[in-house]
């Protein structure tokens, strides 16, 4: 019995820190691309060389996809310090890309909406974590979602509409919200499944589970900065 009760205080002292892991590196890769950001709209030459550039925009926004598409098909077979490194620099790319919205919107209203973003996301991910109902069919609706998202953001880049705009603005943000909660779910089944042990696999997982909180995070940001942000 005390065999048992010890395994079972081991394994939730290793779930806590692998989910501690998961924030921590999720709020790292935050303040890198915030950094970066900042960094590229103080600096003239650099955002001449970006945003003057389409080979150079368009090579940044393909090195994210790439990264991203690259570091989840072969996670298996990195190396822990290889994927953190490949994290690493994908925020900074997402912050040089995102360094726009620092000149277009007032640094007020960017404040005030990642502070109600990170509420947002805390109370999503805690909900993802507590609640005992199963999220997979939801999961499932919000994947369609998203690639509907998408597809229709495109059209709207042709048909240039403003109601448009505003609409796939608010599904944006309930797909973000919701997928906050799903992904939170996801990651605590997926460390669990591993047995929750802190290694190398888990810890791997733990990196990846923090990509997609913090793909949530910047998504939702940006959704509600669509709609609360005021432009300079």
């Amino acid at each position: 019995m005390e065999i048992k009760t010890v395994a079972d205080a081991y394994q939730r002292s290793a779930q806590v820190a692998l989910f501690r892991n998961v924030y921590l590196w999720m709020t790292m890769a935050l303040a890198i691309t915030g950094l970066t950001a900042m960094l590229v709209s103080d600096s003239y030459a650099i955002q001449r060389m970006i945003f003057a550039n389409q080979m150079v925009w368009w090579g940044l926004l393909i090195g994210e996809l790439a990264l991203v598409w690259y570091l989840s098909a072969r996670i298996n077979k990195l190396s822990f310090t290889s994927a953190t490194c490949m994290f690493i620099l994908y925020s900074i790319l997402n912050g040089a890309t995102l360094s726009v919205i620092l000149l277009v919107y007032t640094a007020e209203s960017i404040a005030s909406t990642f502070f109600i973003t990170a509420g947002t996301f805390a109370a999503m991910s805690l909900i993802g974590y507590f609640t005992k109902k199963d999220l997979s069919s939801l999961g499932s609706l919000l994947f369609m979602a998203l690639i509907g998202l998408i597809i229709a953001t495109v059209v709207n880049l042709f048909m240039k509409s403003e109601t448009l705009y505003y609409i796939l603005s608010y599904a944006g943000v309930i797909i973000f919200v919701g997928l906050t909660a799903y992904d939170t779910q996801k990651i605590k089944r997926m460390l669990l499944s591993e047995g929750v042990e802190v290694n190398d696999t888990t810890r791997k997982v733990a990196l990846m589970g923090a990509l997609a909180l913090y793909l949530d995070f910047i998504n939702l940001f940006l959704y509600l900065l669509r709609l609360l942000g005021n432009r300079r």
